[in-house]
Order: C-alpha cells, then structure tokens, then sequence
C-alpha cells in the first residue's frame, strides 16, 4: 500500500521510565488501512506502551509518532489523534467516570457535537451490540468486571472509529460476549491493533502477530 494508506507510523521509537531500561528501545512500526494486528507478550515488555505512545500520554525521547499523514508532537496534536483512533485501556476503571451507563456511551458523541437524537439512536444500537441492553440507569461502578469491559467497548464503538487500539479486550468476558466482539472487528474498514495474550482470539481477529523483544517489534506466526 501506498504512503496514503498510512494511518500510523512510528519511526525509531525510544522510552523506558525510570525502573526500566530500554522498554521501547529504536522501535519502528507501520499500520495501513486494513491492516488488523495482534500483539503478544509477557507483563511489562512495553505493549501498553507502545499505546500511550500513539496516543500521546507518553512522550518517546527519541523518534517521531505520525499519525494520519500528520507528526505529531504537541498535546494539541494528539487531541486530534484522540478524535480518530478508539483506545480501549486495559483497566476498565480508568476509562469510566459518568454516572450512568447511557451518560458514559453518549459523553463522546455528544462532546464532539454530534445530534443527540443521532446520539440516542447510536447508544442504543451499540449497549445492544455489546448486550448492555437494559443497563441504561446502571451506575458503571455497581457493574460486574466483565460488563465494566462491555461498557468501556461500548463508549469506543459508538463513535464509530476506523482506528482501533484494544488492550486487552476480552478480560473478563464470557464466551458468546467473546464471539459478539469477533463479529463486531470483523466488520469491513476497520483497522486495528489489539494487545492480548489470547491467542485463539488473536487467530480470528488478525493478519499480522507481533512481540516486542527487548524494546523492538517483532513478526511471529499466528
């Protein structure tokens, strides 16, 4: 593919926090459109890090991060980065703060400026892909550690993102919530990176299997 089929690429990647040495270390990596990427590996060997990189929470002190055509360095940048790409973290807690389960699925669609009947219509559609259907006037903090994973999907894919980062995203669910979430990547026109440390998931939900040893990217067999 073309350079106008790049959505994300980062070039010669270096971070490590103050307890580890070299956690990403001369990192290089290429999404396209299309492309549906899994990545595996042990605790700690800089996968989720690799995402907050992308995503701006981190800042590399070497190379560059360029996202849609665009480098991207200024917190203002990566707030343009955020409207594009669907982060799902690893800890549900993290991503949830509204009072409600239907407040927490429309909070995004309705900050970017979204109709609120184009909104309602969204949130409904997407509680019942993730079958939180029913779940509206829940609390997010009165719900089970599998559904908290079903809400914060929820509040990703109603914005309908053609750039997805999952981390960890079948923690906690049950088998048919499982299948839900294979049928729902498999959809057309998504691309996507996921960090699991399930492989069979990743067998049906990706072309490419990545690990990152010592700091760096590297290819594997599904």
């Amino acid at each position: 593919m073309g350079k106008n089929n790049t959505l994300i690429n980062l070039s010669n990647i270096s971070f490590s926090y103050p307890s580890k040495m070299n956690l990403l270390n001369d990192l290089s990596f290429t999404l396209r459109l299309g492309d549906r990427v899994g990545i595996i590996g042990p605790n700690g060997c800089g996968k989720t890090t690799l995402f907050y990189v992308i995503m701006g929470l981190i800042q590399p002190y070497e190379g560059h991060v360029e996202i849609c055509g665009k480098i991207r360095v200024e917190e203002a940048d990566f707030r343009e980065v955020r409207e594009k790409i669907g982060f799902l973290f690893q800890n549900s807690d993290d991503q949830l703060f509204c009072p409600s389960v239907r407040e927490e699925v429309s909070f995004g669609p309705l900050n970017f400026g979204i109709d609120r009947e184009e909104v309602k219509k969204a949130v409904k559609e997407t509680l019942r892909d993730v079958d939180l259907e029913g779940f509206e006037v829940r609390p997010p903090y009165d719900l089970s550690g599998g559904e908290k994973r079903k809400l914060a999907l929820a509040t990703i894919l109603v914005l309908k993102p053609k750039i997805l980062l999952l981390d960890e995203p079948t923690i906690g669910l049950d088998e048919e919530t499982v299948e839900k979430i294979i049928e729902i990547l498999n959809e057309p026109d998504l691309s996507y990176i996921i960090i699991s440390q399930n492989r069979e998931f990743l067998k049906r939900t990706t072309d490419i299997l990545y690990t990152i040893n010592n700091g760096e990217m590297k290819e594997m067999n599904i």
